[in-house]
């Protein structure tokens, strides 16, 4: 069975999601921006989920995980928690 690690940022606006995924790509800090701006108590830990296998997390997310490319930050995902910048830190097929 599929095993992935990941971490996000959840906010409360897609606009927001966007210029955080901009600042990322821009070369800033993962962690760091997740511990300032994330809705999750993961925020804290930088992001960080730990390690979960498929149906784990919501089905927006879990597209995510499983199917696009490890160590880039993917978003704006939606769910019903709000935007997430996800960004898969491993992943076992």
């Amino acid at each position: 069975m599929s095993r992935a690690s990941a971490r996000h940022i959840l906010v409360d606006t897609e606009e927001q999601c966007t210029q955080l995924i901009e600042q990322i790509n821009g070369g800033e800090d993962f962690a760091a921006l997740a511990a300032a701006h994330s809705k999750c108590p993961s925020g804290q830990r930088g992001g960080e989920l730990g390690e979960f296998g498929p149906g784990q997390m919501v089905p927006e997310f879990d597209t995510v995980v499983f199917n696009e490319a490890v160590g880039t930050p993917h978003g704006p995902v939606k769910t019903q928690f709000g935007y997430h910048i996800v960004e898969i830190t491993s992943r076992t097929e």
